[in-house]
């Protein structure tokens, strides 16, 4: 009687792990609606926090060891420190793309292990590392490396740049130097002051990027004309009030004249329920490797 209670036990366990998983999967975007390559697509409610729950947990269950540690010494002498995961059946002869992950405030330090929140982590899944191979970046800042100020003429906040973010396409060049780097495909994404990070750094150097996506961003408005040409994919949450929501609606109009934007605006999210089941799937690394500088 006791062995069967056990195997019952195991049985309901991974039954549970299972259904969760398939929840979890079947919530993605890709499951659902076809949204816009461009344009505005709402995003409508749907509490999934335990889904979410679920695939952060799975995230943060898989082992990053293939993550390299690395540091970056910048031209003034601050190390960077950063880690790498290379392609995953890497052939010397073949060029891969580049993608950059920016972390959120909440993973300022220089532990080097950090930074590697879900965003990261979504490149260490099996099925997405095999179908979407590239070199993945993941710099830590030890401070912030994007401040904020309020902008009195368009009655918002808006993101400036420290230096130590500009020492990233320095960081960039020299691992484009090392590998085998496909400089019409680097990529950034971020969340919250990650995405504000996207934002800068695209405003810096509009040129050298094939595309981006910035999730509860704060925006910069210095070179928008140069961004009207870059594929950027904005998402935000319509309750988002500590990185205010009006920010991105801004950055939206102003730069989407070409058809290049894609705006996700999800209904009845705030800036810490955005990273849901909709951004931890294909969706994002899908979009990215289809594009190209």
């Amino acid at each position: 009687m006791r062995k069967t209670h056990t195997i019952w036990r195991k049985y309901y366990g991974f039954h549970l792990y299972f259904t969760a998983l398939i929840f979890t999967l079947c919530t993605l975007p890709s499951c659902q609606t076809s949204y816009k390559n461009y344009g505005t697509s709402v995003i409508p409610f749907k509490n999934d926090s335990v889904a979410t729950l679920e695939s952060k947990k799975l995230l943060n269950s898989l082992n990053d060891q293939d993550f390299l540690y690395r540091s970056f010494l910048t031209k003034s002498n601050q190390s960077i420190p950063y880690r790498l995961l290379t392609p995953y059946n890497n052939q010397p002869s073949k060029k891969y793309p580049l993608i950059i992950t920016f972390h959120n405030s909440s993973r300022i330090g220089s532990d080097n292990k950090n930074q590697l929140e879900p965003l990261a982590r979504i490149w260490l899944e099996k099925n997405i590392r095999e179908k979407f191979q590239g070199y993945i970046v993941a710099p830590q800042f030890a401070t912030r490396p994007t401040i904020y100020a309020p902008d009195s003429k368009k009655g918002i906040l808006t993101s400036k740049a420290e230096p130590q973010l500009f020492a990233i396409v320095d960081l960039i060049d020299s691992i484009k130097k090392e590998y085998n780097i496909d400089e019409n495909r680097i990529y950034l994404v971020g969340y919250s002051m990650g995405g504000s990070s996207v934002i800068d750094l695209l405003n810096f150097k509009p040129d050298k990027f094939a595309a981006a996506v910035a999730i509860a961003g704060v925006p910069q408005f210095d070179h928008t004309d140069s961004l009207k040409n870059v594929p950027i994919w904005l998402i935000h949450g319509e309750k988002d009030t500590e990185n205010p929501f009006s920010g991105s609606e801004q950055l939206y109009q102003e730069i989407n004249q070409y058809r290049k934007t894609r705006y996700w605006i999800f209904e009845n999210r705030t800036h810490d329920n955005i990273v849901s089941t909709a951004l931890l799937g294909e969706d994002i690394p899908k979009w990215l490797f289809s594009k190209k500088r």
